[in-house]
């Protein structure tokens, strides 16, 4: 099973669902390439915001992952944690550079037993 309920509080036999964990089963592991989408809001009192979503985009492209910048989001594929490690340093990144707060929306594709690619989902578009 890949996720299995763990219950908080006591054992009454009913879960609600605010109640519930679910915790990634430890026979599955996650080195497999995943895509993962991530949107970029700073908020910031002075400066071009475009500015700070730039700082982002730079680390996502110092990273050496497979990327591509879309209008809304971007798009990288790679192993689970190091794609993890981008998003905290690109956050990291909009407040080095003047951001007072920065909400990110994520979007991850992860399959069990094999690779996700963008080339998969967007190739046949590619000119």
């Amino acid at each position: 099973m890949l996720f299995s309920p763990r219950c908080l509080g006591e054992d009454s036999g009913v879960w609600p669902a605010s109640a519930l964990l679910f915790t990634i089963s430890k026979s599955h592991t996650m080195t497999h390439q995943i895509n993962l989408a991530i949107q970029v809001l700073p908020k910031a009192q002075h400066g071009d915001i475009y500015a700070l979503v730039d700082e982002a985009i730079r680390v996502i492209q110092q990273s050496g992952v497979k990327y591509r910048v879309c209008p809304f989001e971007t798009v990288m594929e790679g192993p689970y944690d190091q794609l993890m490690e981008i998003v905290r340093d690109a956050q990291q990144a909009c407040f080095d550079a003047g951001a007072e707060e920065v909400l990110v929306n994520l979007k991850i594709q992860h399959r069990r037993d094999g690779d996700v690619t963008i080339e998969e989902k967007t190739g046949k578009y590619d000119g």
